[in-house]
């Protein structure tokens, strides 16, 4: 498997092949794509707007902004920012699978002894590409499928 470089990751947006919506040029990164969040949830409650504190040893989701959509010789990895670890964050993520196509949701914890304030429109996580060694024969959204085409944070 090869990690895309910046230029592939424009060619693929560019020729549809990868969809990332909306696409910041701002957000591209030498070996990636910085994802930003669209949403927060916490103690029951959504913010779409603004910040959120996050208390010391606190659960909470993030979804992302964008919206993405994998080719069938895609997949992605999830990296958190360092930015957001240093100030003692913690998540949970897996790989995006082929043909996945929606926003993403991650569950994250702040392990800290001081409160973190995260706001929507921040980076938060690195998306990496990866092409794997040929096209899936059952994509993501033929085989399980669960989360395809979510919108904002989803918890099961």
């Amino acid at each position: 498997m090869a990690i895309l470089s910046d230029r592939d990751i424009v060619k693929r947006v560019s020729s549809g092949e990868l969809l990332i919506e909306p696409f910041e040029e701002k957000n591209l990164t030498p070996n990636g794509y910085d994802l930003s969040i669209g949403e927060l949830y916490s103690s029951g409650v959504v913010y779409k707007v603004g910040d959120l504190i996050v208390a010391p040893q606190t659960w909470f989701a993030a979804a992302t902004k964008e919206r993405v959509k994998m080719s069938r010789d895609l997949c992605g990895q999830l990296w958190m920012r360092s930015t957001w670890i240093r100030r003692g964050l913690i998540a949970s993520f897996g790989l995006v699978d082929a043909g996945f196509e929606g926003s993403l949701t991650f569950p994250a914890f702040n392990a800290s002894q001081q409160p973190v304030k995260i706001g929507v429109g921040e980076r938060f996580v690195q998306l990496v590409f990866q092409k794997l060694s040929s096209q899936v024969s059952n994509a993501y959204d033929e085989r399980s499928g669960k989360y395809q085409g979510q919108r904002g944070v989803t918890l099961s």
